[in-house]
């Protein structure tokens, strides 16, 4: 049986194969319409783009290398979800790396993926030296997802406004009367900006704050909680850099016979699947991190296209999570 064409997609669509193609690559320049007359057509001819030809004829791998900070955080799982759809629609497909194998074998972060040739590259999450992309971004596109490292040239940063997520958060505590309130702060350029966002927001509404660092893991809130609530004056709500932190505050309060949120409220931030365990059940700040990884995939096309300009930055908008784990305190 003939596979189906270019040409026989766009006939049964009714628009031009140069058409066809923009809604391929996933342009955005295309009327929404249209857009959706061409991917039904796709469907209903069982079209696939004979991906080997196009990248000899552009001399592209049709592929894009996506290096993961650390495989082990579960918020990558919702960016990577929101990367792949766009890149997918473009044709294009991920080859996914850990940024810590690299680090053990003294390799540069992104060199694995110069030496198969990649398309492009988006960076996910913070290396522990940013600056190592700029080499990189001189021969391929390069875009950061989900991290606030300084711009750099020709690199696009697309993140959460984690300031803004964290102002939400104390908001919401110090709405339900808690007047004593603790963050567990984490490391890295995200982790100072949601800091940032609490201790500003906690200033302007007046409430006695404590800080405990930590190392963003379920072990490290633990051991910070555990700090915290052995305090004469404990808080009475626990702000979390992150959910995985937030489960070990969890833990911790479980243990000294603390009942959440009754003694204690707890509130963590990604919006990560573990928040949403129904045992768990998690106040948190959704990250967006599929709009995330969608903005980001966005940004990677857009510089295929055209490499040129200088970074820029672009964030998305945070939403707090109301669960089970938040609620005004007995006393103050």
């Amino acid at each position: 049986m003939k596979q189906p064409t270019i040409r026989d997609v766009a006939e049964r669509a009714g628009v031009s194969k140069s058409l066809v193609s923009l809604v391929l690559r996933g342009s955005d320049q295309v009327r929404p319409e249209k857009r959706d007359a061409v991917l039904a057509a796709v469907r209903e001819l069982g079209y696939r783009p004979n991906n080997a030809a196009r990248s000899l004829s552009e001399r592209r791998t049709r592929t894009v290398g996506v290096l993961l900070h650390d495989l082990r955080n579960p918020w990558y799982v919702e960016l990577l979800d929101g990367l792949n759809s766009p890149l997918h629609t473009a044709g294009l497909r991920m080859l996914l790396a850990d940024a810590r194998l690299g680090r053990r074998t003294g390799h540069g972060p992104a060199e694995p993926f110069v030496d198969l040739g990649v398309d492009g590259l988006v960076v996910v999450g913070t290396l522990p030296d940013p600056a190592a992309l700029a080499p990189v971004a001189e021969r391929l596109p390069v875009v950061v997802a989900g991290a606030r490292e300084p711009v750099l040239p020709r690199v696009d940063v697309v993140a959460g406004d984690d300031e803004a997520g964290a102002r939400l958060v104390t908001e919401h505590l110090a709405a339900l009367g808690h007047r004593r309130v603790a963050h567990i702060a984490g490391h890295g350029a995200v982790a100072a900006l949601r800091r940032a966002g609490f201790e500003t927001t906690a200033r302007e509404r007046g409430l006695d704050v404590t800080v405990e660092q930590a190392d963003l893991t379920e072990e490290g809130g633990h051991r910070a909680a555990v700090r915290l609530l052995a305090r004469p004056d404990r808080p009475t709500a626990v702000f979390a850099v992150n959910d995985m932190t937030a489960v070990g505050v969890l833990s911790a309060a479980e243990e000294l016979g603390l009942r959440v949120p009754q003694d204690l409220s707890v509130a963590g931030y990604d919006n990560t699947a573990i928040s949403r365990l129904r045992h768990v059940w998690l106040t948190t700040v959704d990250n967006a991190g599929h709009e995330v990884g969608h903005r980001a995939a966005r940004r990677l096309l857009d510089r295929l296209d055209d490499r040129a300009g200088d970074g820029r930055l672009d964030l998305c908008s945070p939403a707090l999570e109301t669960r089970g784990t938040t609620a005004p305190p007995l006393t103050d």
